[in-house]
């Protein structure tokens, strides 16, 4: 029998797209609707949103564990979290984890270097891209990267909080990540890191001026790939 996936949610959109992704690709490797059994657990983004405008990390993680026992309890044997962002308690999480997890940003790179990629720019919001979040498992593996610039992270950050995580898509916001992606790309960049998980949502590799790392799929696939190893 496939194990059971559990996800640690934090934003809607992602979480969703994750899920779905779960469901819509086990039909690859099960059969006709067929997917292995998934649990989400996700508390109200405002408590997430919280800790991360102050710094608390510790808050973070509790959040985190708090999903993860009752996910735990509902019988999930691993964890995946659908959420960069909240990766930045990670090390907090861990130690006291009852379930093993899937790093999102493992993933992503272990996914860059599969494809040959050696020059990462780096989406999200602007807690994450401030963060060492994707820069760690990037320099693991000898991996370069570009972070945006000051003005890039607040817009692209002030997209995601105001419109992404809220469902709302507008072509405005769309130009504008072709446009930070496009002076990657003159910076010698080889592919971008969708690292927020509701960016996929408006960029894929048809409309990027770089080919795409989409981290909420990837790690909705290496979930398949664990679940049924």
């Amino acid at each position: 029998m496939p194990q059971h996936i559990g996800i640690v949610g934090c934003s809607a959109e992602g979480a969703a797209l994750c899920y779905r992704t779960i469901c819509a690709e086990g039909a690859q490797w099960l059969g006709p609707h067929a997917h292995p059994e998934v649990s989400l657990h996700t508390p109200s983004l405002a408590l997430y949103v919280d800790c991360l405008d102050r710094g608390d990390l510790q808050g973070v993680a509790a959040l985190m564990l708090a999903s993860a026992h009752k996910l735990a309890a509902a019988g999930a044997d691993f964890l995946i979290c659908p959420d960069n962002t909240i990766h930045l308690a990670f090390s907090l999480v861990e130690p006291h984890s009852p379930l093993p997890w899937l790093h999102i940003a493992e993933v992503v790179a272990a996914e860059a270097t599969s494809r040959g990629f050696k020059r990462l720019g780096i989406t999200g919001t602007r807690w994450l891209v401030d963060s060492e979040v994707y820069p760690e498992k990037f320099g693991a593996r000898g991996l370069d990267y570009l972070r945006p610039n000051k003005a890039e992270r607040d817009e692209i950050g002030r997209i995601i909080m105001d419109e992404l995580v809220a469902g709302v898509f507008k072509p405005e916001s769309v130009a504008y990540f072709q446009q930070v992606m496009a002076r990657m790309k003159t910076e010698g960049c080889d592919a971008v890191v969708l690292g927020c998980t509701e960016i996929p949502l408006i960029i894929s590799d048809a409309n990027s001026p770089l080919p795409t790392l989409d981290s909420t799929r990837l790690l909705a696939r290496a979930a398949l790939r664990r679940c049924l190893s």
